[in-house]
């Protein structure tokens, strides 16, 4: 398949959602739960995507030096520290755990 006809349907593809959005009558988007669900989505997604770069590896599960990074992150967001500081702390310690061969 020519990577030019892999880009043309990609971005016909994306106009297509994009046109089906704007088509949704504003009366069905202003509901609370549609509200409720749409605020809660992106969270529940990013939360997903974490989980799945975190433990796994291929078809298998792992637990590794991410799995130390993703928890010193989460104490530091219970913490209440700055989002760089959750950063740098995932990251001192995913690196730290590498380095002593964990």
């Amino acid at each position: 398949m020519n990577i030019w006809i892999a880009i043309g349907v990609t971005a016909l593809g994306c106009y297509a959602v994009k046109l089906a959005g704007l088509l949704v009558p504003a009366s069905a988007v202003e509901r609370p739960l549609v509200r409720r669900l749409a605020a809660l989505l992106p969270v529940a997604l990013l939360a997903a995507l974490t989980a799945q770069q975190t433990f796994a590896d291929g078809h298998a599960l792992v637990l590794d030096a991410r799995a130390a990074g993703l928890g010193a992150a989460a104490v530091a967001l219970v913490l209440r520290a700055p989002f760089l500081l959750v950063v740098a702390a995932a990251v001192v310690v995913t690196a730290g755990v590498r380095a002593i061969g964990g």
